[in-house]
């Protein structure tokens, strides 16, 4: 599967993927208790920083922080809309704010490194009987398959462009949901036969 990972290196890959988790987990729970626009707009602007700190590593995923921010402004327009500009405000920036951490961590931690980090997480639990390393395993899987997702509509994308000139939108929706369907089915296979043994 593609990976939003990036070989280039930056201050935040020296970091220790349970730092920065740890950090992102706090940060983003911080987000989500701020209710003041000025707050969250220090906040937005410290996020642009971390952003553009990160330089060429940020390049795998600039189409989709390209749709957060136009998720973000479709959700302000909506807020400001019914007349609540503090909440469009907030809401819209809280959004930017959480999804830049989340794929600082994603383009800066290799995928292998999070798995190794979710099963020493939950490690201790193994002892009470709880099914660490599948519920990490499952975790890591989903994170794969949510960047595999962006990595694939940007592909195909591409490959409209190319063809017609023009964005592909939700005319790619189908080809997507098959292509996924069909990344899912054969790693469901190679888990089976790898387990099965």
């Amino acid at each position: 599967m593609g990976s939003l990972y990036s070989e280039h290196p930056t201050w935040l890959h020296r970091l220790s993927p349970a730092l920065k988790l740890v950090l992102m987990a706090v940060l983003s729970t911080l987000l989500f208790l701020v209710q003041s626009p000025l707050v969250m707009g220090i906040c937005s602007v410290a996020c642009a920083v971390l952003w553009f700190s990160l330089g060429k590593a940020t390049r795998v995923a600039r189409r989709l922080m390209v749709s957060v921010l136009i998720a973000a402004a479709l959700i302000a327009a909506f807020h400001a809309y019914m007349g609540n500009y503090a909440l469009a405000a907030t809401s819209a920036l809280r959004l930017a704010c959480a999804s830049t951490l989340g794929v600082a961590l994603t383009v800066t931690t290799h995928p292998t490194h999070i798995l190794q980090l979710l099963e020493a997480l939950l490690a201790p639990l193994a002892k009470l009987g709880f099914p660490a390393q599948r519920v990490a395993l499952q975790l890591a899987l989903m994170m794969r398959f949510i960047e595999h997702f962006f990595v694939q509509w940007k592909r195909l994308d591409d490959a409209y462009r190319l063809r017609t000139g023009k964005a592909g939108g939700f005319r790619l929706l189908a080809p997507l949901t098959i292509q996924m369907l069909q990344t899912a089915q054969r790693v469901a296979d190679a888990l089976f036969a790898r387990l099965g043994q």
